[in-house]
Protein backbone atom coordinates (compact mmCIF):
# COMPACT_ATOMS: atom_id res chain seq x y z
CA UNK A 1 0.00 0.00 0.00
CA UNK A 2 3.10 2.43 1.08
CA UNK A 3 4.43 1.75 -2.27
CA UNK A 4 1.62 1.95 -4.58
CA UNK A 5 0.29 5.45 -2.88
CA UNK A 6 3.68 7.33 -2.65
CA UNK A 7 4.77 5.83 -6.55
CA UNK A 8 1.39 7.98 -7.74
CA UNK A 9 2.14 10.55 -5.37
CA UNK A 10 5.50 11.17 -6.41
CA UNK A 11 4.68 11.12 -10.63
CA UNK A 12 5.22 8.25 -11.77
CA UNK A 13 4.09 6.96 -15.16
CA UNK A 14 3.36 3.56 -14.62
CA UNK A 15 3.26 0.48 -11.67
CA UNK A 16 4.08 -3.02 -13.17
CA UNK A 17 3.58 -6.29 -11.93
CA UNK A 18 5.28 -9.56 -12.70
CA UNK A 19 3.54 -13.38 -13.20
CA UNK A 20 5.59 -16.25 -11.48
CA UNK A 21 2.81 -19.12 -10.30
CA UNK A 22 5.56 -22.06 -10.16
CA UNK A 23 8.36 -21.30 -8.34
CA UNK A 24 9.88 -20.46 -4.95
CA UNK A 25 9.97 -16.55 -5.50
CA UNK A 26 7.74 -14.58 -3.10
CA UNK A 27 5.58 -13.11 -6.01
CA UNK A 28 1.71 -12.36 -5.49
CA UNK A 29 -0.81 -13.37 -8.41
CA UNK A 30 -0.51 -10.42 -10.80
CA UNK A 31 -4.44 -10.14 -11.63
CA UNK A 32 -5.13 -10.20 -8.29
CA UNK A 33 -2.45 -7.62 -7.23
CA UNK A 34 -3.36 -5.13 -9.71
CA UNK A 35 -7.09 -5.28 -8.74
CA UNK A 36 -5.99 -4.46 -5.31
CA UNK A 37 -3.37 -1.94 -6.70
CA UNK A 38 -6.32 0.27 -8.66
CA UNK A 39 -8.66 0.52 -5.64
CA UNK A 40 -5.41 2.25 -4.35
CA UNK A 41 -4.90 4.82 -6.64
CA UNK A 42 -6.69 7.50 -9.22
CA UNK A 43 -4.07 7.98 -12.32
CA UNK A 44 -1.03 6.28 -12.01
CA UNK A 45 -1.36 3.50 -15.03
CA UNK A 46 -1.58 0.09 -14.55
CA UNK A 47 0.74 -2.93 -16.05
CA UNK A 48 1.39 -6.73 -16.42
CA UNK A 49 4.83 -7.55 -17.18
CA UNK A 50 4.18 -10.02 -18.23
CA UNK A 51 1.13 -12.88 -17.91
CA UNK A 52 1.93 -15.71 -19.08
CA UNK A 53 -1.11 -15.92 -22.02
CA UNK A 54 -0.21 -19.49 -22.69
CA UNK A 55 -0.99 -20.98 -19.52
CA UNK A 56 -4.65 -18.96 -19.09
CA UNK A 57 -7.70 -19.51 -20.57
CA UNK A 58 -8.52 -16.73 -23.13
CA UNK A 59 -12.28 -16.28 -22.59
CA UNK A 60 -11.03 -16.04 -18.47
CA UNK A 61 -8.14 -13.98 -19.07
CA UNK A 62 -10.27 -11.37 -21.69
CA UNK A 63 -13.09 -10.97 -18.55
CA UNK A 64 -10.32 -10.35 -15.91
CA UNK A 65 -8.35 -7.59 -18.08
CA UNK A 66 -12.38 -5.93 -19.25
CA UNK A 67 -12.83 -5.97 -15.69
CA UNK A 68 -9.51 -3.95 -14.38
CA UNK A 69 -9.74 -1.84 -17.11
CA UNK A 70 -13.33 -0.32 -15.82
CA UNK A 71 -12.49 -0.81 -12.26
CA UNK A 72 -9.21 1.55 -13.13
CA UNK A 73 -11.00 3.87 -15.82
CA UNK A 74 -9.37 2.71 -18.42
CA UNK A 75 -5.42 2.63 -17.04
CA UNK A 76 -4.61 -0.87 -18.10
CA UNK A 77 -1.39 -1.89 -19.85
CA UNK A 78 -1.99 -5.58 -21.01
CA UNK A 79 1.32 -7.39 -20.91
CA UNK A 80 1.52 -11.05 -22.50
CA UNK A 81 4.01 -13.49 -23.09
CA UNK A 82 4.79 -16.74 -24.30
CA UNK A 83 6.86 -17.65 -21.72
CA UNK A 84 10.31 -19.27 -21.49
CA UNK A 85 9.24 -22.54 -18.79
CA UNK A 86 6.97 -25.29 -21.35
CA UNK A 87 8.26 -27.67 -19.06
CA UNK A 88 5.34 -26.45 -16.31
CA UNK A 89 2.69 -25.89 -18.94
CA UNK A 90 1.34 -29.54 -18.08
CA UNK A 91 0.16 -28.01 -14.67
CA UNK A 92 -1.29 -25.10 -15.51
CA UNK A 93 -3.20 -26.42 -18.90
CA UNK A 94 -0.80 -24.97 -21.23
CA UNK A 95 -0.26 -26.69 -24.76
CA UNK A 96 2.11 -28.92 -25.83
CA UNK A 97 5.15 -27.57 -26.77
CA UNK A 98 5.19 -28.03 -30.57
CA UNK A 99 2.14 -26.01 -30.52
CA UNK A 100 2.69 -23.08 -28.05
CA UNK A 101 2.95 -20.26 -30.52
CA UNK A 102 -0.36 -21.38 -32.52
CA UNK A 103 -2.05 -21.51 -29.34
CA UNK A 104 -0.02 -17.70 -28.12
CA UNK A 105 -1.86 -16.08 -31.28
CA UNK A 106 -5.20 -17.99 -31.15
CA UNK A 107 -5.18 -17.28 -27.35
CA UNK A 108 -4.40 -13.30 -28.79
CA UNK A 109 -7.19 -13.72 -31.19
CA UNK A 110 -9.95 -14.83 -28.99
CA UNK A 111 -9.18 -11.83 -26.12
CA UNK A 112 -9.55 -9.22 -29.10
CA UNK A 113 -12.72 -10.84 -30.50
CA UNK A 114 -14.11 -10.48 -27.34
CA UNK A 115 -13.28 -7.35 -26.42
CA UNK A 116 -14.09 -5.36 -30.12
CA UNK A 117 -17.29 -7.43 -30.78
CA UNK A 118 -20.74 -7.37 -29.79
CA UNK A 119 -21.05 -11.61 -30.49
CA UNK A 120 -17.59 -12.32 -30.76
CA UNK A 121 -16.76 -15.06 -33.65
CA UNK A 122 -13.45 -17.26 -34.08
CA UNK A 123 -12.86 -20.49 -35.55
CA UNK A 124 -9.34 -21.33 -34.45
CA UNK A 125 -7.58 -25.09 -33.90
CA UNK A 126 -8.01 -24.49 -30.13
CA UNK A 127 -11.08 -22.31 -29.50
CA UNK A 128 -14.33 -21.24 -31.30
CA UNK A 129 -16.23 -18.52 -31.18
CA UNK A 130 -19.85 -18.74 -32.28
CA UNK A 131 -21.55 -15.11 -31.57
CA UNK A 132 -20.73 -15.20 -27.68
CA UNK A 133 -21.23 -11.89 -25.66
CA UNK A 134 -18.78 -10.51 -23.19
CA UNK A 135 -19.70 -7.96 -21.23
CA UNK A 136 -18.83 -5.08 -20.44
CA UNK A 137 -16.33 -4.53 -22.74
CA UNK A 138 -12.77 -2.98 -22.17
CA UNK A 139 -13.64 1.22 -20.46
CA UNK A 140 -10.82 1.78 -23.19
CA UNK A 141 -11.93 1.58 -26.50
CA UNK A 142 -10.87 -1.02 -28.56
CA UNK A 143 -9.31 -2.27 -25.70
CA UNK A 144 -5.93 -1.57 -23.77
CA UNK A 145 -2.61 -1.30 -25.42
CA UNK A 146 -1.31 -5.08 -25.49
CA UNK A 147 2.38 -5.63 -25.21
CA UNK A 148 4.38 -8.52 -26.25
CA UNK A 149 7.26 -9.42 -24.35
CA UNK A 150 9.88 -12.00 -26.14
CA UNK A 151 13.25 -12.29 -27.05
CA UNK A 152 13.28 -14.37 -30.16
CA UNK A 153 13.24 -13.03 -33.38
CA UNK A 154 10.44 -15.02 -34.41
CA UNK A 155 8.85 -13.18 -31.40
CA UNK A 156 9.63 -10.47 -32.15
CA UNK A 157 8.28 -10.87 -35.20
CA UNK A 158 5.25 -11.46 -33.93
CA UNK A 159 4.89 -8.65 -31.41
CA UNK A 160 5.52 -6.23 -34.92
CA UNK A 161 2.53 -8.00 -36.58
CA UNK A 162 -0.04 -8.53 -33.34
CA UNK A 163 0.99 -6.34 -30.84
CA UNK A 164 0.18 -2.54 -29.47
CA UNK A 165 4.19 -2.44 -27.79
CA UNK A 166 7.05 -4.65 -26.67
CA UNK A 167 9.11 -4.43 -23.73
CA UNK A 168 12.39 -5.92 -23.81
CA UNK A 169 13.62 -8.44 -21.03
CA UNK A 170 15.39 -7.80 -17.90
CA UNK A 171 17.70 -10.91 -18.33
CA UNK A 172 19.18 -8.70 -21.46
CA UNK A 173 21.72 -6.63 -21.73
CA UNK A 174 22.13 -3.21 -23.49
CA UNK A 175 23.72 -4.49 -26.64
CA UNK A 176 21.15 -7.57 -27.01
CA UNK A 177 18.55 -4.66 -26.38
CA UNK A 178 19.55 -2.83 -29.16
CA UNK A 179 19.53 -5.81 -31.66
CA UNK A 180 16.43 -6.84 -30.26
CA UNK A 181 14.92 -3.23 -30.98
CA UNK A 182 16.00 -3.02 -34.44
CA UNK A 183 14.06 -6.27 -35.68
CA UNK A 184 11.24 -4.70 -34.21
CA UNK A 185 11.65 -1.82 -36.14
CA UNK A 186 12.50 -3.53 -39.35
CA UNK A 187 9.42 -6.10 -39.03
CA UNK A 188 6.79 -2.40 -37.87
CA UNK A 189 8.13 -1.10 -41.39
CA UNK A 190 7.27 -4.43 -42.98
CA UNK A 191 4.24 -4.53 -42.16
CA UNK A 192 3.60 -0.85 -42.99
CA UNK A 193 2.96 0.01 -39.22
CA UNK A 194 3.60 3.73 -37.69
CA UNK A 195 6.53 3.06 -35.52
CA UNK A 196 5.64 6.22 -33.54
CA UNK A 197 2.23 4.42 -32.60
CA UNK A 198 4.31 1.33 -31.24
CA UNK A 199 6.22 2.28 -27.88
CA UNK A 200 9.33 0.04 -27.42
CA UNK A 201 10.39 -0.21 -23.77
CA UNK A 202 12.42 -2.29 -21.68
CA UNK A 203 12.47 -3.64 -18.02
CA UNK A 204 15.96 -2.59 -16.01
CA UNK A 205 17.23 -3.89 -12.68
CA UNK A 206 18.62 -1.60 -11.40
CA UNK A 207 20.38 -1.03 -7.37
CA UNK A 208 21.21 2.32 -6.32
CA UNK A 209 23.99 2.36 -3.98
CA UNK A 210 26.95 4.54 -3.71
CA UNK A 211 29.11 1.78 -2.62
CA UNK A 212 29.60 0.38 -6.25
CA UNK A 213 30.90 -3.21 -5.20
CA UNK A 214 28.36 -3.51 -2.67
CA UNK A 215 25.77 -2.71 -4.78
CA UNK A 216 26.96 -5.68 -7.35
CA UNK A 217 27.02 -8.20 -4.54
CA UNK A 218 23.29 -7.50 -3.87
CA UNK A 219 22.49 -7.56 -6.80
CA UNK A 220 24.38 -10.70 -7.64
CA UNK A 221 22.97 -12.18 -4.61
CA UNK A 222 19.19 -11.66 -5.56
CA UNK A 223 20.30 -13.06 -9.08
CA UNK A 224 21.61 -16.09 -7.69
CA UNK A 225 18.30 -16.60 -5.77
CA UNK A 226 15.95 -15.79 -8.59
CA UNK A 227 17.32 -17.09 -11.64
CA UNK A 228 20.32 -19.43 -10.36
CA UNK A 229 22.76 -17.36 -12.44
CA UNK A 230 24.51 -14.69 -10.13
CA UNK A 231 26.50 -13.58 -13.12
CA UNK A 232 23.58 -13.04 -14.98
CA UNK A 233 23.30 -10.08 -12.64
CA UNK A 234 26.51 -8.10 -13.43
CA UNK A 235 25.62 -8.87 -17.34
CA UNK A 236 22.28 -6.98 -17.57
CA UNK A 237 21.80 -4.91 -13.99
CA UNK A 238 22.58 -1.10 -13.91
CA UNK A 239 24.30 -0.53 -10.68
CA UNK A 240 26.24 2.31 -8.65
CA UNK A 241 25.82 5.80 -7.31
CA UNK A 242 22.82 8.03 -9.20
CA UNK A 243 25.24 8.74 -12.11
CA UNK A 244 26.74 5.73 -13.13
CA UNK A 245 22.90 4.42 -12.76
CA UNK A 246 21.64 7.80 -14.97
CA UNK A 247 24.36 6.89 -17.80
CA UNK A 248 23.39 3.19 -17.71
CA UNK A 249 19.56 3.83 -18.43
CA UNK A 250 20.81 7.14 -20.83
CA UNK A 251 22.53 3.95 -22.70
CA UNK A 252 19.60 2.16 -23.03
CA UNK A 253 17.07 4.99 -24.54
CA UNK A 254 19.98 5.74 -27.15
CA UNK A 255 19.66 2.11 -27.67
CA UNK A 256 15.74 2.66 -28.71
CA UNK A 257 13.84 2.58 -25.44
CA UNK A 258 10.99 4.85 -25.36
CA UNK A 259 10.05 3.54 -21.44
CA UNK A 260 12.01 2.00 -18.64
CA UNK A 261 10.09 -0.26 -16.09
CA UNK A 262 12.50 0.58 -13.43
CA UNK A 263 13.02 -3.03 -11.15
CA UNK A 264 14.86 -2.79 -7.85
CA UNK A 265 15.39 -5.92 -5.92
CA UNK A 266 16.34 -4.14 -2.83
CA UNK A 267 15.51 -1.29 -0.61
CA UNK A 268 12.39 -1.08 -2.40
CA UNK A 269 10.84 2.32 -0.79
CA UNK A 270 14.37 3.79 -1.05
CA UNK A 271 15.15 3.20 -4.50
CA UNK A 272 11.12 4.69 -4.95
CA UNK A 273 12.05 7.84 -3.64
CA UNK A 274 15.67 8.15 -5.11
CA UNK A 275 14.62 7.19 -9.15
CA UNK A 276 12.89 10.75 -9.77
CA UNK A 277 16.34 12.18 -9.06
CA UNK A 278 18.23 9.78 -11.32
CA UNK A 279 15.06 10.07 -14.35
CA UNK A 280 16.03 14.18 -13.80
CA UNK A 281 19.95 13.46 -14.47
CA UNK A 282 18.78 11.26 -17.71
CA UNK A 283 16.56 13.76 -18.97
CA UNK A 284 19.01 16.46 -18.43
CA UNK A 285 21.60 14.69 -20.02
CA UNK A 286 23.65 14.41 -16.92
Amino acid sequence: REFVTQAESLGYHSLWVQENIIGNSPVLEPLGLLSYMAALTENIKLGTSMVIASTRNPVHLAKQFSSLDQMSQGRLIIGIGLGGRASQYPLLDGPPEKDRAKHFRESVAIMKALFNQPEAKFDGDFWRLDGEAMEPKPFQTPHPLIWFGGRHPRGLRRAARLADGWMGAGSTDTSQFREHAAIIRESLDAQGRDPAAFPISKRVYIALDDDHARAEKRLRDWFGRRYGDADLGSRVAVWGDEETCARGLADIIEAGAQMLMLNPMFDHLEHLKALPQVAAQVSSGG
